[in-house]
C-alpha cells in the first residue's frame, strides 16, 4: 500500500544541525511543508553527493516555506562526526535526524533488510500528510533539482482544489481541471 495521502506517524528524534544537537518531532512540522530525505549511511559514497545536491536546493526550498530533513539510521553523534569530517556534509544547513531505533525508517516504510534506510524522498504538507514519495535502489542517487517544482505543484493543488498539474508543470503554467470533456483529448 502507498503512503500517499496518509499522515506521518508521531515521532520525536535527536538530530544535528548547525553545530547543535536538537530534537525534531512531528509537532515541529505542523503548518509547514517538509521534505524527508532518507539515506543509507553516514561516511558512505553516494549519500554525501545526494545530501550536497539537496543543500544546493535548500535556499529555494526555504523560500517555499519548506523545511528539509536528512535521515539515516545512524545516531545524531555520528551525523556530527561526519559533518566535522566531510567537506560536502560540512556545508549542510538542514537537520540530519538520527534514527538508531529504526522507528522513523519503519514508519516511512524505507527500512531495508540490512537495517539501513533506503533512498526515500517524501514531501509532507502542513497537515502532516504525505503528498509525494520516491524510493530509489541503493546504487541510484537522486537529483534534488526537481524538488522545488514538485513542492510548487503540491502547493498549487492544495490551494486550488479540483485542478491538477500536468507532467513537467512549472509555476505559472496552465493546469488541468479533470472533467468528462477532457477524457481522451489530451
Amino acid at each position: 500500500m502507498s503512503l500517499i495521502g496518509k499522515p506521518i506517524v508521531e515521532f520525536s528524534a535527536d538530530a544535528y544541525q548547525n553545530g547543535q544537537f536538537i530534537t525534531v518531532s512531528n509537532e515541529d512540522l505542523k503548518g509547514k511543508w517538509s521534505i524527508f530525505c532518507f539515506y543509507p549511511a553516514d561516511f558512505s559514497f553516494v549519500c554525501p553527493t545526494e545530501l550536497g545536491d539537496l543543500q544546493e536546493q535548500y535556499a529555494e526550498l526555504q523560500s517555499l516555506d519548506v523545511e528539509v530533513f536528512g535521515v539515516s539510521t545512524d545516531t545524531h553523534y555520528v551525523h556530527k562526526a561526519w559533518h566535522d569530517d566531510s567537506d560536502v556534509v560540512g556545508t549542510l544547513e538542514y537537520a540530519l535526524i538520527g534514527d538508531p531505533s529504526h522507528q522513523l525508517s519503519l514508519d516511512f516504510e524505507v527500512l531495508g533488510e540490512d537495517g539501513l534506510a533506503q533512498r526515500g524522498t517524501f514531501i509532507v504538507d502542513p497537515d502532516g500528510i504525505i503528498q509525494m514519495m520516491e524510493v530509489n535502489a541503493g546504487g541510484i542517487g537522486r537529483d534534488a533539482s526537481s524538488l522545488p517544482d514538485k513542492v510548487r505543484a503540491a502547493q498549487y493543488v492544495r490551494a486550488h482544489p479540483g485542478e491538477v498539474c500536468p507532467a513537467k508543470w512549472k509555476e505559472g503554467e496552465e493546469t488541468l481541471t479533470p472533467s468528462l470533456d477532457l477524457v481522451g483529448k489530451i
